[in-house]
């Protein structure tokens, strides 16, 4: 099946899908030091666009996808910071919701952060959806649940054309996990450290966690231990020696990329682009789901 990806940022969504069997064919995005990651790892096309102009369908349709996936910008719903439901990247939202419909391919795949149904945008991105006729499932998945050892919960919207409301979701369940997937589980002791350093959105939040147990969300910030930090109660460890930050390669690497996986770049981008992906092995979760779930159709 023929896959583009919008709003691709350095590629977690395409790899997924690809590992799960599907045929990438393209990648859009309107971040240059993303886009140049993307470019160093996959051999399809990835053409750098703002997906609002009026050419951006026709663009798209040269590549005759038959699914189109993506992760819109999704800043403005975060739970970090202001919420703005009527910002530019909110506006994102509604675009991929245009363009699927102007498209109409079998299948697509739309990916946020989880906070977006508290937002008047998605009601109005789905009404556009199923007035094109797409049925859709719609679920927030953990990803520590899906082959990722990270806690990192995300907003997937699945549609296929004329199917109906909720049909993954027996698929999507069965698969789950029963326990979360830690960082010995998928790492072991490559790290060569036990406990480890992760800059808290607050210090109300702990930052010093231990490789048997998910690590926190990956966010798009690197930073060193402060020098008068104090320990949190909910730390697993005293800052010592023996506690350490996290590389920007291995930060990569729990967001399941692969050894071979290249970022090059400013290290400031190269973590937000990292911070930004979706993580591979989600993608590819749900992207196993799908290819069930199209191979149960097939056998009637």
């Amino acid at each position: 099946m023929r896959v583009v990806d919008l709003f691709c940022g350095c590629g977690g969504m395409s790899l997924g899908f690809q590992k799960a069997g599907f045929d990438v064919v393209a990648a859009y995005d309107n971040w240059d030091p993303a886009v140049n990651i993307y470019k160093l790892n996959f051999s399809h096309p990835v053409i750098k666009k703002n997906l609002m102009e009026d050419d951006s369908v026709e663009n798209i349709l040269q590549f005759r996808p038959e699914m189109i996936v993506g992760g819109p910008p999704c800043q403005d719903f975060s739970i970090s910071g202001k919420r703005n439901f009527e910002g530019k990247r909110a506006n994102l939202t509604t675009r991929f919701a245009e363009i699927v419909s102007s498209i109409k391919p079998q299948w697509f795949v739309m990916e946020n952060v989880y906070n977006i149904e508290k937002s008047p945008v998605l009601p109005a991105a789905i009404e556009t959806l199923r007035n094109a006729g797409y049925g859709m499932t719609k679920r927030v998945l953990d990803a520590s649940f899906c082959g990722v050892p990270q806690a990192r919960k995300r907003f997937f919207l699945i549609g296929h054309l004329g199917d109906d409301i909720g049909a993954l979701d027996d698929i999507i369940n069965t698969h789950l996990s029963a326990k979360r997937m830690t960082v010995y589980d998928y790492l072991g002791n490559s790290l060569n450290t036990e406990y480890y350093y992760m800059h808290p959105r607050n210090y109300s939040r702990r930052a010093v966690f231990s490789i048997h147990e998910p690590s926190a969300t990956i966010r798009g910030i690197n930073r060193p231990i402060p020098l008068n930090y104090k320990k949190h109660p909910a730390d697993k460890a005293d800052i010592s020696d023996e506690v350490r930050c996290l590389t920007t390669k291995e930060r990569s690497y729990i967001q399941t990329f692969p050894d071979s996986f290249r970022f090059d770049g400013a290290k400031t981008d190269v973590e937000l682009a990292i911070g930004n992906a979706v993580p591979v092995n989600l993608a590819k979760y749900v992207g196993m789901c799908i290819a069930e779930y199209i191979a149960k159709s097939k056998k009637g």
